[in-house]
């Protein structure tokens, strides 16, 4: 269970140091906002799959921690 709670936690990790990162980049990207300055769906898009990421990072650290303490 230790292995599986290391992968999970390298998982949230991952998620929580690369995922907000990219989101700056692509809010500052051209396509983000149409000539009125209203969010594209490029940006929306983008902003859901970062946010699912997100909550995956969750759920990791969650079922990471119950398998460390032996709830699984």
């Amino acid at each position: 269970m230790i292995a599986l709670a290391v992968v999970l936690f390298l998982n949230a990790a991952f998620n929580v140091l690369v995922w907000p990162r990219f989101y700056k980049r692509v809010s500052n990207d051209p396509r983000a906002r149409d000539e009125n300055g209203k969010a594209t769906a490029f940006l929306k898009v983008h902003a859901v799959l970062i946010a699912v990421a997100l909550v995956l990072a969750l759920v990791s650290v969650i079922i990471g921690v119950a398998a460390l303490v032996g709830a699984l």
